[in-house]
């Protein structure tokens, strides 16, 4: 991986597949990775659509006929190809893949390098990650018929949540549930990870500290953070617990789960279905899972879905001060957590038992800092950038093998 004087960089893709989507960004393989540019890829199995950006302008886009079934092997079979114009990488290369994998399962404590045996590995944790897992292998195996030679490298968003002690990892199951994996994992973690690597600059003192970071967007969590590591967080053994999310439940009493298989005769697909795509903010106001159109929305529906995101944010936020034996800063991160102002007055107002006060003016500019003078807790607005851990993994990791 070392470069010789005059030589250029060659470039390091990361990729992030959805069911539908596959989002793509690529950097400079240098020691520091640097973003050279981004896109994504859309209804991958409807009426695909593939966009480039670099510095914000369009350098690339192209729209396939309704009904064409492009997939991801399709999708990385022409960003390989298009990638290979000169006027796109200026004659670089990619050196290596590195892939957001949802689920590392307790095998994965941090990024590996993907060869047979791994993808085996990662096969097997699909029951535990069943809507997310399968579409991170699915961009594994298309990247390996497309560019056999290029390396690849797994990143995993529950990586960065296995230091958190044996307890907040614990169900209170019997104990042969809890040794065939059945535990709290929790995810996003790439993206706290990031928050985490930056927070020093951002705040010595909540760096050191007790810190809980937010991040708020289609799914959502929050994390407790002691000197920078995860000790406790929302999500737990999936991706559906914790936080009230654009389609999803969050907590829910099991005994909820019961009734509707006993009174509603559902099977566990049924329940998949309600619980991961048909709740959360979309369930509760009947319009949207889009957190910019319920803000603009006036009915009441609309505003209990919002009440109830909130509300949950205030209890979820009062557990994780309990775990950290008190608060020094709280960071809003994510989609809603970066750009829906309201929400964020509304969580800090919701929260000022904790010591949060909240700077109205600063929190309409978007921050960084957000809290009043006479806050106690120190308020911040940190945009999360989960691609450029991904590379900076990536790297690493071939780094050490080369």
């Amino acid at each position: 991986m070392a470069l010789q004087a005059g030589d250029v960089p060659n470039a390091l893709l990361v990729l992030n597949a959805g069911s539908s989507s596959l989002k793509f960004s690529i950097f400079l393989d240098e020691e520091s990775p640097r973003l050279l540019l981004r896109g994504e890829f859309e209804a991958l199995s409807t009426h695909p659509r593939f966009t480039a950006r670099a510095d914000g302008a369009v350098i690339g886009e192209q729209d396939w006929a309704p009904g064409t079934r492009l997939g991801h092997e399709g999708a990385i079979a022409h960003l390989f190809a298009w990638g290979r114009r000169e006027e796109v990488l200026g004659g670089r290369h990619i050196s290596a893949v590195g892939h957001r994998v949802v689920h590392g399962g307790t095998r994965f404590f941090g990024p590996a390098r993907i060869d047979a045996a791994t993808l085996a590995e990662l096969e097997a944790l699909i029951p535990l990650a069943p809507l997310h897992q399968p579409h991170c292998l699915a961009a594994i195996q298309a990247v390996t018929r497309t560019a056999p030679t290029v390396a690849q490298v797994a990143c995993f968003d529950t990586a960065f949540h296995r230091t958190q002690p044996a307890v907040a990892q614990a169900f209170a199951l019997p104990r042969r549930y809890a040794e065939e994996g059945i535990r709290r994992y929790g995810f996003h973690g790439l993206s706290y990870e990031y928050i985490a690597s930056v927070l020093p600059e951002v705040d010595s003192h909540a760096a050191r500290g007790r810190t809980v970071v937010a991040h708020l967007g289609n799914g959502a969590s929050l994390c407790a953070l002691l000197g920078g590591r995860s000790v406790a967080t929302t999500m737990s053994l999936t991706a559906l617990d914790g936080l009230m999310m654009g389609t999803r439940c969050g907590a829910i009493d099991p005994g909820v789960l019961l009734y509707l298989m006993e009174r509603h005769g559902m099977d566990a697909r049924a329940l998949e279905r309600l619980l991961y795509e048909e709740s959360g903010l979309l369930g509760v106001s009947g319009e949207s899972s889009d957190m910019r159109d319920l803000l603009n929305r006036s009915s009441a529906a609309a505003g209990e879905a919002l009440d109830l995101f909130v509300y949950r944010i205030h209890r979820e936020l009062g557990s994780l001060a309990a775990a950290l034996h008190g608060l020094d800063a709280v960071v809003f991160t994510g989609g809603i957590g970066e750009h829906a102002v309201p929400i964020r007055a509304r969580v800090c107002q919701g929260a000022r038992w904790l010591g949060l006060e909240l700077d109205e003016e600063a929190n309409a500019r978007g921050g960084p800092r957000i809290s009043g003078p006479g806050s106690r807790v120190a308020l911040w607005v940190v945009p999360t950038n989960e691609e450029v851990m991904i590379a900076r993994h990536t790297r690493r990791v071939l780094c050490e093998v080369a």
